[in-house]
């Protein structure tokens, strides 16, 4: 086991393309993890090991692995950029201490790298920056800057900055430490050769050594102090830096070019001296499984407390990915699921190579580990030990908004090819399927085109069914549009004994995706009946009225209910709560939604007329356009429904120099005249 406070858990977190699995590469290779680089175009990275991945040449699943940088284990998340897979990057923040935000010097802050900074603030992880791409052209290290201050709201401190730009980039400047640093290209990098800082950067670089001190003040008043009085040492300045990293305060930055073998060393020393260990993160918190009482679960605990955020399966077979918040896991012991009331056996306990399994005996607090061939246990569930029950918060994903109908292409296979569905949707779980009762389809559901073009893959290649698939169709869902009741009695004779119960729901407009309120009292209702009535409610906010599709934004408070102390059961109240809520949809009125996206478009000027033009017909709406250089980036919001097969037609508009990102933003009501012609 590892000593707990020379650990680091952290991922790397970007918009597709700004070179994080590249970075990754660069870090195993200067911590000796690996003795030779890999590369994103060639496709033998080690991170991204899967075929999708060295075909596409992007990361599509998390990998982890383990490296040691001045005798500190780092436990290393690489996860994906594209945001058909922004799933990934949610249960990895989930599980991280924290977090390297790579951006590109050309791209800036990427629609992407929006959402997975977010995701970093929601679940508050400490992160450092890293400008990376310096040595391309149309590179802008103070632009990227601002774009974080501007659209992250971040407090970006230089720590590192360019020596040179593009094609002339040397190396980086040290700002702490004010010295220049090149990286020798016959060692492929690894030989730092330390001088001091050119002439005509001295002033640029002592402007930013200022900034930082300035920044730092608003947190440390020594920091001040300490400058006037000329007793400001370095390892003052990184323990300021550190304090205020740790509490999300400021967001050390530094400049490098990953491709290049430039600048990766001291990101590496960054992450050891500034990003936390498991001991510098506050205890985490649960609930008792029984009691509901919160449960607190320290680092220095014995008591078992660990979360699965992973579930896959591949060539090992069954893997569980774990991270280990307090006590220890053993090869050959018993740990206890209570969220799935069921005890699991770990037959082989392992540390994370990307694909490769590393055995070990036993694992500690801070730790993340593999356990193969657990048989209940799935994303977001607890692990611990049965005497001291303790279920953690899940994590939460977003809705499905494409679907497609997949059927086998042999007759024989209906049975393995809904096998492998139910072993995807086990890893993914933003991965839907489901049979359509009324055309005996079965439909699968994800998050993109691009989502579902990779799971048609795994289908064919892990599990060896060929299948045929449809034309991608959008998830609606459907809401309502003001207050009503419903209410519902049960007093029949069936099945030899008398079922009797009555509920009354009211459902009203809200903005969350589905809330149950249950103000029933012990004496209306045993609440032995209380879980059936809950399940009634939502099977039946599964399929709206109007098309079928499932409800979002709906409040629903149980007002009012009886029972009888003898003829009442769980099979009358799950009924009841069933058809009390549909009649007071039916009153409600439902009015079906559409998924919309966040879209950015990036084109040569010549032909933004032509862009926009298309973008209107599609129903879009523009909100912003923003001069890149030679480009324009047109941002703005448009139905998914209207955007199948866009990438082709960019291409064509822009005569292939085009391109653009979309990702999941809202739902709103469809027009009317487009309802009508949906609904029928």
């Amino acid at each position: 086991m590892a000593d707990i406070t020379k650990i680091r858990n952290i991922g790397i977190i970007a918009h597709i393309d700004a070179g994080k699995t590249t970075t990754s590469e660069r870090i195993l290779f200067y911590t000796g993890k690996e003795h030779k680089m890999g590369e994103v175009d060639n496709g033998n990275t080690t991170m991204d090991f899967a075929e999708d991945e060295r075909r596409r040449g992007i990361t599509i699943k998390s990998a982890a692995t383990n490296c040691v940088w001045r005798d500190q284990s780092i436990n290393l998340i690489d996860t994906p950029g594209h945001v058909d897979f922004t799933a990934e990057v949610e249960r990895s923040l989930r599980v991280l201490d924290g977090a390297i935000g790579v951006f590109c010097a050309v791209g800036g802050v990427e629609p992407q790298s929006e959402t997975v900074w977010r995701q970093a603030n929601r679940y508050k992880v400490p992160r450092l920056a890293f400008i990376n791409k310096m040595d391309r052209v149309g590179a802008d290290f103070d632009g990227v800057l601002a774009a974080m201050r501007q659209k992250l709201h971040a407090t970006p401190v230089v720590l590192t900055m360019p020596w040179g730009s593009q094609n002339d980039l040397c190396g980086v400047i040290d700002i702490i430490r004010m010295k220049a640093l090149q990286f020798d290209e016959e060692s492929l990098g690894k030989n730092v050769i330390e001088q001091d800082i050119p002439t005509g950067l001295i002033s640029q670089a002592k402007a930013y050594y200022h900034q930082l001190l300035d920044t730092l003040a608003n947190f440390d008043d020594e920091i001040i102090e300490k400058f006037s009085s000329g007793t400001l040492r370095e390892t003052d300045i990184k323990k300021s830096l550190r304090l205020a990293t740790l509490q999300g305060k400021i967001h050390p930055t530094l400049a490098g070019a990953s491709f290049r073998n430039k600048g990766v060393q001291n990101l590496l020393d960054a992450v050891v001296d500034y990003l936390p260990s498991p001991m510098d993160m506050p205890p985490i918190t649960g609930f008792h499984p029984k009691t509901e009482k919160t449960v607190t679960c320290k680092v220095d605990d014995e008591k078992l407390c660990a979360l699965a955020y992973k579930t896959t399966f591949d060539k090992h077979g069954d893997i569980t990915y774990i991270r280990i918040y307090s006590g220890t896991l053993e090869e050959g012991g018993q740990i206890y699921n209570p969220v799935r009331q069921k005890a699991e056996r770990i037959n082989r306990l392992c540390y994370f190579h990307a694909d490769h399994l590393i055995n070990c005996e036993r694992a500690g607090a801070g730790e993340i580990v593999g356990v193969v061939g657990l048989k209940y246990t799935i994303t977001g569930d607890t692990l611990c030990h049965k005497s001291h029950p303790v279920i953690l918060e899940r994590m939460q994903f977003p809705e499905t908004v494409i679907s497609k109908a997949v059927e086998p292409k042999v007759t024989a296979d209906k049975d393995r090819l809904l096998e492998a569905l139910q072993i995807i949707a086990k890893d993914d779980p933003t991965f839907r399927s489901a049979n359509d009762e009324e055309t005996g389809q079965i439909i699968i559901s994800g998050m993109g085109e691009l989502h579902l073009e990779i799971i048609q893959g795994r289908i064919q290649r892990d599990h060896r069914v060929e299948v045929n698939v449809g034309k991608p169709r959008v998830s609606y869902r459907e809401t309502i549009t003001k207050a009503a009741e419903g209410e519902s009695r049960m007093q029949k004779q069936f099945g030899g004994r008398e079922h009797f119960a009555y509920l009354r729901v009211k459902v009203e407009p809200f903005a969350k995706t589905l809330e149950i309120v249950n103000v029933l009292s012990a004496e209306e209702v045993p609440k032995t009946y209380h879980e059936a009535i809950l399940d009634g409610i939502k099977s039946a906010a599964s399929n709206g009225d109007l098309a079928g599709y499932p409800l979002l934004n709906i409040k629903v408070t149980i007002v009012r209910g009886e029972a009888h102390p003898t003829a009442s059961s769980e099979m009358a109240f799950n009924r009841v709560a069933f058809e009390a809520f549909k009649n007071a949809l039916a009153k409600a009125g439902c009015v079906l939604l559409e998924p919309i996206m966040a879209l950015q478009i990036q084109t040569p000027l010549s032909y933004v007329g032509d862009v926009i033009n298309n973008l209107h017909a599609r129903r879009a709406i523009i909100a912003s356009m923003q001069l890149q250089g030679d480009l324009q980036l047109i941002g703005g919001k448009v139905p998914l429904a209207e955007m199948f097969g866009y990438s082709n037609t960019l291409r064509t508009l822009t005569q292939g120099r085009g391109g653009y990102n979309m990702e999941p933003l809202e739902y709103l009501a469809v027009p009317k005249e487009i309802q009508d012609k949906l609904v029928w």
